[in-house]
């Protein structure tokens, strides 16, 4: 199947059918064969594959909800849920049980890019103590706040983004709640539903679900080793009259590639020739010592640039920022003042701080270094593997050697105990996915871990093609 290469085994007995299949995903999940976010298969497509009825799969799904284990999003399907997935080790025990097999051991989730470092709660600490002796601070901290963002926050907003080579007023620059809110204040601002947007045709998943959220038309352009193809985007731009392009010039999630100045000049003039608006995601190339200028740059008066904390220093820090043009600053802060009316000023304050006396620089360091110690692991473990990355990337992207497919893949992966992300994840509408796969080697809690997970991988294609488990695991 298409979504998830995982499939419950039916067996004979004298159990409801629908009991069964339930036990069957209740314990892929506990024991996390099945990451916590994960779509479940469509009921109809899943009734198909068992031979049951889909009356049986969806009293199946009731009782994985009724567990704790699912949750079903009205016209999105059912999904892992997140909490009681990643209760992993208590889990296992529980499948265990369930099954009378013996408890699986704790999984490597590379799936998902998560900042590992040690010196962000200290700084935090730090920070709130200062914050908390000053009374009066801590007053207006407690206050509404312009839903833009109070000026000395957008000053060092500005800060940040400048680091990037994206220099601008900080009236341009608006205070979010991450990236994610950014990207979402953009498109409810500019774009209605119906409305064409563009993006690379494997891209980032947060731009797939917000186009499904605001009923838009998300098409995807055909990418190379650099990204958007010229060509194929002026073609795009002629026949769909696009309102907006979403892209990664820098550091492409998933598949780390970085476009050339030329490429950014070609992309630059398509879009000013058609007045299509540009929306730039910087959040990867933050993690770079010193980032390539940004494409927006070439287009000031109809460019957003998105910049967040996520990927470079840590996602609990719900703070974004926003470059806008002067023209669409005001309603943009009109979307941010009806979604959450501010972002909530504590957090800014934190990270002002940090951005202001140079804490955010170094952490940010810190992370940079990590991220390239886990790149020499790579290269050792994987130096035979024609796998694609970049410097400053904490993630590689790896495109599968026949006759091996991405869910198949993905799948004899989880049975070693190792979590990846498969290219399904990141398609835009119904182009087929490449056979490759996201590997986040921030996920691994340690250097032994990321060994052994990379190695996992390293020999799972090595021996899969030997043995001929690839077709082992087709329908």
């Amino acid at each position: 199947m298409a979504l998830n290469a995982w499939l419950p085994r039916i067996e004979a007995g004298s159990d409801p059918k629908y009991q069964v299949i339930a036990r069957a995903f209740a314990q892929a999940i506990l024991n996390g064969q099945l990451p916590a976010g994960e779509k479940l298969p469509p009921h109809r497509s899943l009734a198909s594959e068992l031979h049951v009825t889909t009356g049986t799969i969806s009293r199946a799904y009731a009782e994985l909800e009724r567990q704790g284990l699912a949750n079903a999003r009205v016209g999105d399907g059912t999904y892992v849920a997140q909490a009681r997935a990643r209760e992993l080790s208590s889990g296992a025990s529980r499948a265990a049980a369930l099954s009378g097999m013996q408890a699986t051991s704790t999984l490597i989730d590379l799936g998902q890019n998560v900042p590992q470092s040690t010196q962000e709660a200290a700084s935090l600490s730090a920070t709130l103590r200062d914050i908390a002796s000053d009374e009066q601070l801590t007053a207006t901290l407690l206050q509404y706040a312009p839903e833009a963002g109070s000026m000395r926050h957008r000053l060092a907003g500005a800060a940040w983004l400048a680091r990037a080579g994206a220099p601008a007023s900080a009236t341009r620059v608006l205070v979010t709640q991450g990236a994610q809110h950014a990207l979402a204040s953009v498109l409810r601002a500019v774009a209605r539903p119906g409305d064409t947007v563009l993006a690379e045709a494997v891209s980032y998943p947060g731009i797939i679900a917000l186009a499904r959220q605001l009923r838009l038309h998300l098409v995807g352009v055909e990418i190379d080793h650099e990204g958007l193809v010229p060509a194929a985007l002026e073609l795009a731009c002629n026949s769909l009259h696009p309102r907006a392009v979403f892209c990664l010039p820098t550091i492409h999630n998933p598949t780390t590639a970085t476009m050339s100045t030329e490429r950014r000049d070609a992309v630059a003039q398509i879009l000013q020739r058609h007045g299509v608006l540009l929306i730039e995601d910087l959040v990867p190339a933050m993690l770079m010592d010193v980032p390539p200028e940004p494409l927006s740059v070439r287009l000031p008066e109809q460019s957003f640039l998105i910049a967040g904390l996520s990927k470079s220093v840590a996602p609990g820090l719900r703070v974004g920022y926003l470059q806008a043009p002067s023209a669409w600053c005001s309603k943009i802060a009109a979307v941010i003042r009806s979604d959450c009316w501010m972002t909530a000023p504590l957090m800014a304050e934190v990270v002002s701080r940090w951005i202001e006396d140079g804490e955010m620089e170094r952490l940010n360091g810190l992370q940079r270094a990590h991220i390239e110690s886990q790149h020499e692991i790579a290269r050792e473990v994987l130096a035979d593997v024609p796998y694609r990355h970049a410097d400053a990337s904490s993630h590689l992207w790896l495109p599968l050697p026949e006759p091996w497919r991405a869910t198949e893949f993905a799948a004899a992966l989880r049975q070693e105990g190792v979590l990846v992300k498969t290219a399904d994840s990141f398609v835009i509408g119904r182009n087929a996915a490449p056979h490759a796969i996201r590997i986040c080697m921030t996920g691994a809690s340690s250097t032994a871990a990321l060994t052994r997970a990379l190695t996992i991988i390293r020999t799972t294609l090595e021996h899969g093609l030997e043995s001929g488990m690839a077709s082992s695991y087709a329908p």
